[in-house]
């Protein structure tokens, strides 16, 4: 959703990188190390919240063709995302790309749930999706908690057997989503509901997280568990101990996420230009 206060995409690339071997006499063997790009981005496509200026629905397709087609990704974590908009991308993309989806939902005060749909005809329902250019198996949306009232966002997970590499996308409930309770804080859950959903090592899992970095004096790092900067690495992150990484959003926070206990080979940030939100795009080995 477009922030109006303060508060990248991303690239799923398989690349084959030549690694020479040397052994005792005179012949060498090339092993070839396999690598696999991860996007995330926030396509602000649901019209509605804010995003009528940044882009119409050709515009967002294409974005999200562009970072297979020119900044390699070979899967695609998408938030605020339409669900026609995803189904054409697949389509222009090819007959080798997969999707998944899970809709977000409105809860009413009587605890009725509708499925929200996305402004414009024909464009479907809003939600996050998982794009990749190999087929998804396990694919589950995670039972994470959500404002008793408000809007109900969402986690989905699929695995690329190809890579051998679960991937999470998660869109996290920001400060004061619950309209009844607006001072209940969900993210800390929620984000215990995700870390706790990957394994160790062969995952990639991020998306829109709703909140800054953990850090000394900030008003949400409380909410962070330790394993996605300790058991796993971050994009950005430079070191074990640091927390830092570029700002994904107008708002300049950085509120995009990609984590990863694999080896990272890359990290980028992209601005699609057809967002409030910098694509974020990790390179990880796999084999």
């Amino acid at each position: 959703m477009r922030r109006r206060v303060t508060a990248a995409a991303a690239l799923l690339g398989l690349a084959v990188a030549a690694a020479v071997v040397r052994t005792a006499g005179p012949a060498t063997s090339t092993a070839p190390a396999r690598t696999l790009t991860v996007a995330t981005w926030n396509m602000c496509g649901v019209r509605q919240w804010n995003c009528a200026d940044t882009g119409g629905q050709a515009a967002k397709r294409r974005g999200i063709e562009a970072l297979a087609t020119r900044s390699g990704a070979r899967a695609v974590l998408l938030q605020e995302a339409c669900a026609a908009d995803v189904r054409a991308a697949r389509t222009a993309l090819g007959r080798t790309w997969h999707t998944a989806f899970h809709a977000y939902t409105w809860r009413d005060g009587a605890g009725r749930r509708t499925t929200v749909r996305c402004a414009g005809a024909g464009r479907g329902a809003a939600g996050v999706a998982i794009l990749a250019a190999y087929p998804l198996s396990r694919v589950a949306s995670l039972p994470a908690r959500q404002p008793s009232v408000g809007l109900q966002r969402g986690i989905l997970c699929a695995s690329v057997a190809a890579h051998d590499v679960r991937l999470c996308n998660a869109h996290l409930s920001p400060a004061g989503s619950d309209l009844a309770h607006p001072g209940w804080e969900l993210r800390d859950d929620q984000m215990r509901t995700l870390v706790s959903a990957v394994p160790r090592r062969r995952t990639v899992y991020g998306g829109d997280l709703n909140t800054a970095p953990p850090g000394p004096g900030g008003p949400s790092s409380w909410v962070w568990p330790s394993a996605p900067y300790t058991a796993h690495r971050e994009c950005d992150q430079a070191s074990g101990r640091s927390r830092a990484g570029r700002t994904t959003h107008t708002s300049g926070h950085k509120l995009d996420y990609l984590f990863t206990g694999l080896p990272r080979v890359r990290c980028a940030v992209r601005d699609t230009g057809v967002s409030d939100h910098r694509a974020l795009l990790l390179g990880v080995r796999t084999g």
